[in-house]
């Protein structure tokens, strides 16, 4: 599972010119679910988010979570975020949860996130959505839980003969 998260002040997504989603100071995370990403691969993603020290202390680091502020969490489902760049001009989606496990996997990260922090809002999945936002630094990373499995199919396999 991989997420864009942001920084902001405000976000907010519309889907044909109705507004689904807002908040006010927090994080705008777009989430992109990759194949062979599980339940528990969102869970740890979630413990992540909410704990990911990207907010400023008194001295003006970043030492505190979203936990830490209350901010809202915005959450919207971006499967283009599992796109493999690294040749062409073209991006290739093999790497891309299928819609169903997708869908799947979104919905449930959202509704642990809404069972673990007060103020949770999200896109809606799989809708052309229209997100903006006002990135607060700006303050922006990548975060990656890997699929379950990921190291031991990417371990080199030793050749015999």
């Amino acid at each position: 599972m991989i997420a864009l998260l942001q920084r902001v002040s405000e976000a907010a997504v519309s889907v044909e010119g109705r507004l689904v989603a807002e908040i006010g100071a927090g994080l705008l995370v777009l989430v992109g679910v990759e194949r062979g990403d599980a339940e528990a691969d969102a869970e740890r993603m979630l413990e992540r988010l909410l704990t990911y020290r990207v907010f400023p202390d008194e001295a003006g680091r970043m030492n505190r979570a979203l936990r830490d502020t209350a901010g809202g969490l915005l959450l919207v489902s971006q499967f283009t975020l599992a796109a493999d760049t690294d040749t062409g001009t073209r991006a290739s989606f093999s790497s891309a949860a299928p819609p169903e496990a997708g869908r799947r996997l979104f919905d449930h990260l959202v509704s642990r996130a809404r069972a673990r922090h007060a103020r949770v809002a999200s896109g809606e999945y799989g809708a052309h959505m229209r997100v903006s936002l006002v990135n607060d630094g700006p303050v922006s990373f990548v975060l990656r839980v890997p699929p379950r499995g990921a190291a031991a199919r990417a371990a080199p396999q030793s050749r015999q003969g």
